[in-house]
């Protein structure tokens, strides 16, 4: 994908839950700038309601979300229904500390990558730019 398609390309990255940790979201939002998407941060403390509709009014292209609670298969069961209910069909990504064994439950969920901690910034980016190219 061109840099000069990517420049238009909006995702939405927020941390789903009361986890006020938000550091390696804040490295994947400026990862995902430096890249060359427009990035909404809605930072900590976001509810799923809070998710789809800013992905509605900002018709963004990808949501990437940042557990580490531990609440991580409610929180996103959540956003996974109330996107289809709103109509938000858009790719979602899950990043933080979410235990190998509940991976294959988010993707049955719907979810489309869940990065672990430790994912290079690279491969973050990669999964994004995948992520809007399957879209269309």
């Amino acid at each position: 994908m061109s840099q000069e398609r990517l420049v238009r390309k909006k995702v939405l990255v927020a941390k789903l839950g009361l986890d006020g940790h938000d550091r390696g979201a804040k490295v994947i939002t400026m990862a995902l700038r430096d890249a060359g998407f427009r990035v909404v941060y809605l930072g900590v403390h976001q509810a799923p309601e809070d998710l789809v509709r800013t992905a509605l009014e900002e018709d963004v292209e990808v949501i990437g979300v940042s557990i580490l609670s531990g609440s991580h298969e409610e929180l996103v069961s959540d956003l996974v229904r109330l996107a289809r209910e709103k109509g938000v069909d858009v790719p979602i990504v899950v990043g933080g500390i979410i235990p190998p064994e509940d991976v294959p439950k988010l993707k049955e969920l719907g979810i489309y990558e869940v990065l672990p901690p430790g994912t290079p910034l690279a491969k973050v980016v990669e999964v994004f730019m995948k992520a809007v190219g399957e879209r269309k």
